[in-house]
């Protein structure tokens, strides 16, 4: 039966070539014929007007065929996607990794496609639509395919902003297209697929006004049409949305029962998910035996799949630009830091500017290492990469979804750490500590800010998200909220500079450290601190995972 419906399949998509091809071969051989049948004469003149006949031919096919495409074949709507079957599409659930959680839902799915007979005998419909929600880089588009491949069905993927054009009525003819295609596929191969990445492109949430409902409404609106009349078909068409926005982003109506109403949460990674990563993508290259992959996991906490694949690429390039035969831990440290932290700059820094850099990132060397309860510094540097003159690069111990007060106040500390040492040491400060987003005083501020107007955490004990509605707030407590802020930010400058003066040998010794070498990895900076009988203040965390972080 399947072949029988994969042949008709195969006339209804070529027939016309089939026809033109035949037409051709039978208007050659009456042409020879005829040329044949005539005089000499006649024959020498047919034959010398022919290229210019043909000529003449061309022309006028190929300015019909323009005006057919344009006027008759929907023109600028006209859809270019080809479908791809599932054995060319060849991603099986054993190759998706680290998302354990969405797989086991997603493989639901794939059962409910190869047994709907026993489904329907319930009464039961099969999901009509999956939206898988995440962050990027963790396997969305991946598990789409893998859903189509264990399924055995065609796969068909457009991304929303395909359908999104500057005339009116582009895009709900795309939509209309690429459903019409599916219901092809679906009729010759029992089923289809249809992925559509980034979602939110085309299903925001909808706005109307005077104007009308404008070119993204219809085009959404054509969506939920087509959506909705798959359940009057006997096929299986499935359509899977991705996006990385929040789920109140999209259209309620997309959300609905009948749409994309399975939704499946991808998150990055959790350990046992990182480390497998590890193991997979390293399985691809030639490296050392010695290479650590559940170390290489606690480095690379909050990384999506697609971030692990990148550090393992740019370590073996790493490795082939150093004359080595395989991957080594040192090019997998160095392939982190050059993603995370910047290319190294050859940038002509005078002595008191690199002067003042040590001691800046000094600052936040001492206060990450001795204040903060959940970070250890992984490097610290005063080689200018990217758009700062140095860094130092903390990195989480364990791996931590929620921050409480005292993570909060630790953030700030680190931030402003740079300023406080700074004036320590030269009596005045530079434009490092500013500079707009992601500098430290826009960081220690925003995060002052939220423990107070957000999240209840400030000296007042004023309770409640105060930034929902701003502007119904009176002058003074408005007021009262910013004193909160301006406090906790004293407060924790203050207790900064306690610390450095305190640790007045320390900070020396690091800021001179810096000048020396330009950089210090973890276990230098580990062995400076038990030089002075600092010990790790998160020891603790470490040995009850049996490891250092660093790698």
């Amino acid at each position: 039966m399947n072949k029988w419906r994969r042949w008709k399949l195969f006339w209804m998509d070529h027939w016309l070539k089939i026809a033109i091809v035949f037409a051709a071969v039978a208007l050659i051989i009456l042409s020879v014929w005829g040329m044949a049948s005539l005089e000499s004469y006649y024959r020498n003149i047919t034959l010398a007007q022919l290229p210019l006949q043909i000529l003449m031919v061309t022309i006028n096919a190929v300015i019909f065929v323009y005006l057919y495409m344009v006027i008759f074949r929907g023109g600028f709507s006209k859809l270019e996607k080809k479908s791809i079957k599932a054995q060319n599409v060849n991603v099986k659930f054993s190759d998706v990794i680290g998302i354990d959680e969405a797989k086991d839902e997603c493989w639901e799915v794939v059962q409910l496609i190869k047994d709907h007979a026993r489904l329907q005998k319930i009464g039961g419909k099969i999901l009509r639509g999956i939206l898988m929600m995440g962050p990027p880089g963790c396997g969305k588009t991946y598990l789409a395919k893998a859903i189509a491949t264990e399924a055995g069905l065609p796969f068909l993927s457009m991304a929303a902003s395909e359908f999104n054009e500057i005339f009116v009525g582009v895009g709900a003819s795309r939509v209309r297209k690429l459903f019409q295609k599916a219901q092809r596929m679906a009729y010759g191969f029992g089923g289809c697929i249809v992925f559509i990445d980034e979602l939110d492109a085309m299903g925001q949430r909808r706005t109307f006004n005077q104007f009308g409902s404008g070119e993204g409404n219809t085009t959404q609106n054509q969506l939920l049409v087509a959506m909705d009349g798959l359940g009057e078909k006997s096929e299986n068409i499935i359509v899977i949305g991705a996006t990385n926005a929040a789920e109140d982003v999209l259209d309620p109506a997309l959300l609905r029962p009948g749409r994309f109403d399975r939704k499946v949460y991808i998150k990055k990674p959790n350990l046992e998910g990182r480390e497998a990563l590890f193991k997979y993508y390293l399985g691809k290259v030639k490296h050392e035996s010695s290479v650590d992959c559940k170390r290489l996991a606690r480095k690379a906490i909050d990384k999506s799949p697609a971030d692990i694949e990148n550090v393992v690429k740019e370590a073996a390039l790493i490795a082939t630009r150093n004359r080595r035969e395989s991957v080594t831990l040192k090019d997998l440290s160095e392939a982190i830091e050059r993603i995370e932290l910047g290319v190294k700059q050859k940038l002509t820094v005078n002595a008191r500017e690199r002067e003042m850099t040590a001691y800046h990132e000094t600052g936040h060397l001492i206060t990450t290492y001795l204040l903060h309860p959940r970070d250890d510094v992984f490097k610290a540097s005063i080689i200018p990469r990217k758009m700062s003159l140095g860094v130092v690069h903390p990195t989480p111990v364990e791996e931590w979804h929620l921050k409480d007060r005292e993570a909060m106040l630790a953030e700030i500390k680190v931030c402003v750490a740079s300023y406080v040492a700074e004036k320590i040491k030269f009596g005045t400060t530079t434009t490092g500590v500013g500079g707009g987003p992601g500098s430290d005083f826009y960081q220690a501020i925003g995060y002052a800010n939220a423990m107070v107007w957000k999240y209840g955490m400030g000296p007042s004990g004023f309770v409640g998200d105060y930034t929902l509605a701003p502007q119904l707030l009176s002058e003074e407590m408005k007021t009262r909220l910013n004193q909160d802020v301006d406090k906790i930010l004293k407060e924790c400058m203050a207790e900064v500079e306690a610390l450095l003066r305190k640790e007045h040998a320390l900070f020396e010794r690091f800021a001179h450290e810096l000048l020396q070498k330009q950089e210090l990895d973890y276990d230098e900076i580990e062995a400076i601190f038990m030089e002075y009988g600092k010990a790790n203040p998160r020891r603790s965390h470490l040995t009850q995972g049996g490891d250092s972080p660093a790698v």
